[in-house]
């Protein structure tokens, strides 16, 4: 695992010695990604430099230093990201005629890509990557990037330089960037709790979209063109032609081979391994799979608030002793929690609120004092149904059988209800569905959402969101459309539950929850790794009858009946909390004067991002007790709070830019 950043200068003016030292400004910004190593490669008539950090994972010799030229001298990588199957492709390509100086996928991946065309070597790789690719021969520079978006890439034409990285403030450390605050991507955070993909909160920067190559040329300034390698969309269908037919019984069996063998290959490192575990159905079964396949204990790792409603260290503390795994936990103070959110701004570079931030940024600074590798539980809840708002999706999908003027009926009649109403709502949510909607009034509204809305692809939107009108808190244009529930990119699929699933895996699963992971665990020089979005799981997911995933019964049956096999259901069969941390309750303590500073008069109204009247009326409200508006506050804050770190370009130097 590394951090890749560089550069394309169309106007070619420059030495290789200044090429090299501003390329490595770049990546010095995201040293702590790669540790072990530093390299540069730079073409001064090209005008291109590439920039490598590594983190040592795989073949901790020189021979994998990076930028790596393949065997012919025509391509030059810089990598960040694992090929899991490296061996396998090593096997077909040494009888075509590679020969290897070391055992590093980068060197496999080369050779794959020589051997069989950039978009093949990556559909037959099982891995993650964010990677940039210079083709000498024909002058282009291409980045790409994972099935899933395990690995960041974001990029830019900043004038007549094309700028690359796999985090923003690689690209903020070249001279031709400017920091100019897309208002649209502003909003689309204030509702989102993170930027969507491919937009950047800065103008004229984007996001590399998973399983595309994006193709930038020094002949072709201001242009990028973009292909798929690799389609959702495509792979959903294709397994929906190839359904699975045997019974939940030989499902079971059939995913845990699968599993089993892509944790087996997760695993497989120079360097320690562990694992984060929560005690919920997803970590507890990459954990159990790693354990029933290592001679000793596993080391696992968890983070607790001593709190029932929030805390899961008790059941990852019973699950790791029925595993026997060696297991580590950690209760933060709040000084910990303190240090943590002034920290947000440098770790997660681009906006970022999801608030299970905090933990994972917390586990993982935990592990890494034992291990450089450790395996996650994430993407679970997208193939196996695990989210909460899959089942209100149930409840929504028989309200729209419901003719649209009753509907429409109904929903007036629900502006105008009395408090006892919306008190009965909240019941319903809670006991119904095992949702916990902050107050009554919250839960009418949900009620209300789920009966209006006027297509499946706007209940996601509402479903997805922090708040529907969180874009009120920015100054700047209201939010666009976000890309969330575009109804022409699905698969030919009739369960509106699936849908939002298919959404999930291709909008909030790499800009939330994949976002969160890697720039927490790079932040500390620590390797995530994911068994559950191995592409044959995936495949085999989107196989299985849609009533095996999310049908009437517990959540995530097949994951169920595999864990089953390794831990009794009583130690794991509790409702999902995530990493939940009680944010609110934190707003009115420990981050009380944290956030009223944030908010100070003048303070909001001097960058011209923010409403302050309105944002200073929400934290009133909600430090009043009067309202739970810990959702829209979060992001309002840590967006403040992203503006004002200390840092090239930030609170001094950023600006709204223009909408165009």
């Amino acid at each position: 695992m590394c951090g890749v950043a560089g550069f394309l200068d169309a106007v070619r003016s420059s030495s290789a010695d200044a090429l090299r030292a501003a390329v490595e400004r770049m990546t010095e910004r995201i040293a702590y990604r790669g540790p072990d190593d530093a390299g540069a490669w730079v073409d001064a008539a090209a005008g291109v430099a590439l920039g490598h950090r590594r983190l040592s994972i795989l073949d901790l010799s020189p021979e994998g230093h990076q930028p790596m030229s393949s065997e012919d001298g025509r391509l030059v990588l810089s990598y960040n990201g694992e090929i899991y199957n490296h061996r396998e492709l090593r096997a077909e390509l040494e009888p075509r005629g590679h020969r290897f100086r070391g055992h590093s996928d980068t060197e496999v991946l080369l050779a794959a890509i020589s051997e069989w065309g950039l978009g093949e070597a990556l559909r037959r790789s099982n891995g993650m990557f964010g990677a940039a690719l210079w083709d000498r021969g024909e002058g282009k520079l291409h980045l790409f990037r994972d099935r899933f978006g395990e690995k960041p890439m974001f990029c830019g034409w900043a004038g007549r330089t094309f700028l690359f990285g796999s985090e923003l403030k690689a690209l903020r450390a070249h001279p031709a960037f400017r920091p100019d605050v897309d208002p649209e991507a502003l909003a689309l955070f204030l509702r989102l709790g993170f930027v969507p993909a491919p937009r950047c909160i800065f103008r004229g920067l984007a996001k590399v979209r998973p399983g595309t190559i994006a193709t930038a040329s020094p002949d072709q300034p201001g242009h990028l063109s973009i292909s798929t390698w690799w389609s959702a969309r495509e792979a959903v269908a294709a397994a929906r032609r190839s359904p699975f037919e045997g019974d939940a019984r030989e499902a079971a069996d059939e995913l845990e081979r699968l599993l089993r063998d892509s944790v087996r290959l997760r695993m497989v490192a120079d360097v320690p391994v562990g694992a984060f575990l929560s005690g919920g159905l997803d970590s507890s079964t990459v954990v159990a799979l790693m354990q029933a396949q290592c001679s000793q204990p596993v080391r696992t790792f968890t983070i607790g608030f001593g709190r029932d409603a929030y805390d899961e260290a008790p059941r990852a503390r019973a699950v790791a002793a029925h595993l026997g795994t060696s297991h580590t936990e950690r209760y933060p103070t709040t000084p910990d929690l303190l240090s943590v959110v002034t920290r947000l701004p440098e770790r997660y570079d681009e906006p970022f609120s999801d608030s299970s931030q905090i933990p994972t940024l917390l586990v993982a600074e935990l592990a890494r004092r034992s291990v450089t590798v450790g395996l996650s539980g994430d993407g679970g809840d997208e193939l196996f149904g695990g989210y909460a708002r899959y089942r209100l999706g149930r409840l929504a999908a028989a309200a729209r059988r419901v003719p649209s003027p009753v509907r429409r009926a109904l929903v007036r009649a629900i502006e105008v209800s009395p408090p006892s109403l919306a008190a009965g709502a909240e019941r319903a949510l809670r006991g119904l569905l095992g949702l916990r909607p902050r107050e009554p009034r919250e839960a009418l509204r949900a009620v209300s959402s789920l009966l209006g809305a006027g297509s499946a692809g706007a209940l996601y939107r509402y479903l997805l969101t922090s708040r529907a009108d969180g874009d009120v808190l920015a100054s700047g244009a209201p939010a666009p459309a976000s890309g969330a529930g575009d109804e022409e990119a699905l698969p030919p699929l009739t369960s509106f539950v699936e849908q939002m699933m298919f959404w999930d895996t291709i909008g909030y699963l790499p800009d939330d929850i994949l976002a969160k992971v890697d720039r927490a665990t790079m932040s500390v020089s620590l390797e995530a790794r994911v068994p559950l979005l191995d592409p044959r799981v995936f495949d085999l997911a989107w196989r299985l009858p849609a009533a095996a995933r999310v049908g009437r019964g517990p959540s995530k049956a097949p994951i169920r009946a595999v864990l089953d096999r390794y831990v009794p259901r009583a130690l794991v069969d509790r409702p999902k909390h995530g990493f939940a941390v009680p944010l609110g309750e934190w707003l009115r303590g420990p981050l009380r004067s944290w956030a009223r500073d944030l908010f100070a008069p003048g303070r909001l109204e001097h960058g011209g991002l923010l409403d302050g009247v309105r944002c200073r009326a929400l934290l009133e409200e909600h430090l009043s007790g009067a309202h739970d508006r810990h959702d829209e506050l979060w992001n309002a804050l840590v967006f403040q709070a992203w503006v004002d770190a200390d840092r090239p370009g930030a609170s001094r130097g950023l600006r709204t830019g223009s909408a165009s």
